[in-house]
């Protein structure tokens, strides 16, 4: 997912505690939520794709991507390595990973349009062994399981915004997680909804915390903070899975 309401890039922000930090319990019910919106987004971002060869805007900008890129080179991450990227939009992410060398690689979305503009520029980079998929992370209809990593930009972001019993929704992703993600994988998630510690606490069960990436900081007021937090998981060896 990477548009906002206007087709630029963006998250919502959430409400936040008086210590300024972010609270899960508190976060305000938004149309980046909802899959309604994310099919009227990637219908228009695929309209315009088809008509002026624009792919659109990318959540978090470039240097996301090529920060997750540095990471999977300087952790030698073989270039065989199963790759599912989460709510994978537009797919530029994609069409970067190839780039790099990596060759097992699926992205899925629910939204059809979105899976419609991927496929659309993949093709017109030339790319045909990439495997696209409309796939509701929170309901997997196919049998998805034994990814080496897997990457969240956003996507989590977008569920916490769900008017629809969120935190039910969240508890489910992390099922979803296990199931796809194979032991000792890795996932990758950037967030600028959540803090450290509050991924850390979602992801407390079953996951631990491999490594924080750097993001951008900023300063205000005499202190100091970043605008997104990016934090590598490793899937523990001892971990139950208690998808049903």
């Amino acid at each position: 997912m990477n548009a906002d309401a206007d087709g630029h890039s963006g998250a919502a922000v959430p409400v936040q505690s008086r210590e300024g930090s972010p609270v899960a319990a508190d976060f305000v019910p938004s149309a980046l939520g909802t899959r309604e919106h994310w099919d009227a987004v990637y219908e228009r971002e695929l309209r315009t794709f088809q008509e002026y060869g624009d792919t659109g805007e990318i959540w978090f900008g470039e240097e996301s991507m090529n920060r997750l890129i540095r990471w999977l080179q300087k952790h030698k991450i073989p270039s065989d390595a199963s790759v599912l990227d989460i709510g994978t939009g537009n797919g530029v992410f994609l069409v970067e990973l190839v780039k790099h060398g990596f060759s097992n690689i699926t992205g899925i979305d629910y939204s059809p349009s979105a899976i419609k503009l991927s496929a659309s520029i993949l093709e017109k980079e030339g790319l045909s062994n990439i495997n696209l998929k409309v796939e509701d992370f929170l309901s997997l209809s196919t049998k998805l399981s034994g990814f080496h990593v897997c990457v969240d930009k956003g996507t989590f972001d977008a569920i916490s915004l769900n008017p629809d019993n969120a935190v039910e929704k969240r508890k489910q992703y992390v099922k979803s997680l296990s199931r796809v993600l194979e032991v000792k994988g890795f996932f990758l998630i950037t967030s600028c909804n959540w803090t450290k510690a509050e991924l850390l606490d979602v992801f407390s069960e079953g996951f631990e915390l491999f490594e924080e990436l750097p993001t951008p900081k900023f300063s205000f007021g005499g202190r100091s903070g970043n605008t997104v937090a990016a934090l590598v998981f490793q899937k523990s060896e001892t971990f139950l899975d208690k998808v049903s």
